[in-house]
């Protein structure tokens, strides 16, 4: 007897492709598209997927933070993007991490989280 086991993530995201990369949810693979849209229109010069940062305090190395996009904006600057649904624990640790740490070392970049709900497909 054969028995086959589910595994459904505990938040009820559903893990979608998009353009031949796989999405942690719809949302984000949505936004991945509106990202691909503005670029086509020149709105952004580029962007980029799980944009690893190493967050570190007086050399040592306590944990790397992958935001979900980091945009390049025509100007210039960067945008680092976070799309959520549901805020967790960790996530809220390593966004201080991220904002105490990282955030003032690199001036060209600010920080943005796009809730699920408040977003609206333009």
């Amino acid at each position: 007897m054969m028995v086959y086991y589910q595994s459904w993530n505990k938040y009820k995201a559903v893990k979608q492709t998009y353009n031949g990369y796989s999405y942690d949810s719809k949302f984000e693979a949505s936004f991945a598209q509106d990202l691909d849209l503005r670029k086509k229109a020149k709105d952004i010069t580029d962007w980029e997927r799980q944009f690893k940062i190493s967050l570190d305090v007086n050399g040592y190395h306590l944990c790397n933070y992958f935001c979900d996009f980091r945009i390049h904006h025509n100007d210039g600057s960067f945008e680092l993007v976070e799309t959520k649904g549901i805020e967790t624990e960790v996530y809220r640790l390593k966004r201080k991490l991220l904002e105490a740490l990282w955030l003032p070392e690199n001036l060209d970049h600010t920080y943005t989280v796009i809730k699920q709900k408040d977003y609206r497909r333009r």
